[in-house]
């Protein structure tokens, strides 16, 4: 088992039946509402931070980012894409683009980036992280998280940084990126 693997080690090729499904997405769903409930009743506010900080630690984990960390250059399969990703794909790119969902780390001009916070694409993993660091802070009304943490921990891919850290990070990215930050790499979407 590798280190800071909870569940089991890293795979060494993606599992092609996991396409589609994000754990992370599970961890920032299930504290909406967390958030909810400690509104509702505020006793048990210690119980909702235990749940909380889980979740965050869940997040920090080498498998909330796995796609990131094992979707590397152009999807090898988007050449065999089903008929209905044609709904998501622009008609002259069919088959020469990949399909939202495929994080593609290491195209070109970004190339290979192992830190989901620090790359230029993964706006989805550090917005919905922030939401999370964000209601955890608002529910427990310290600043726990607000101390060095390590994201990854997969040896020489473990990263460091705080929730303030995360949310400059993601400021500056919008600062210098005014149409949008990446979600997949190549892929913006705007709001």
């Amino acid at each position: 088992m590798g280190a800071g693997h909870e569940l089991g080690a890293p795979p060494t090729v993606r599992d092609r039946g996991d396409r589609g499904r994000s754990h992370r997405f599970d961890l920032v769903d299930s504290s909406y509402a967390i958030g909810l409930m400690a509104r509702t009743t505020p006793a048990w506010r210690e119980v909702y931070v235990r749940i909380l900080d889980e979740l965050i630690e869940r997040h920090t984990s080498w498998w909330s980012a796995s796609d990131w960390l094992t979707q590397f250059g152009p999807d090898p399969e988007r050449a065999s894409y089903p008929d209905f990703y044609r709904l998501l794909i622009p008609p002259d790119l069919w088959g020469d683009y990949d399909a939202p969902g495929w994080t593609a780390n290491g195209v070109e001009p970004w190339g290979v980036q192992m830190d989901p916070i620090a790359a230029d694409g993964m706006l989805f993993y550090k917005g919905f992280f922030l939401v999370l660091l964000g209601i955890r802070s608002l529910v427990s009304g310290d600043d726990r998280w607000n101390t060095s943490f390590e994201m990854i921990r997969d040896g020489d891919n473990s990263f460091t940084w705080t929730h303030s850290t995360i949310a400059a990070h993601l400021a500056d990215q919008w600062r210098r990126m005014p149409k949008g930050v990446h979600c997949e790499n190549t892929k913006i979407w705007p709001y």
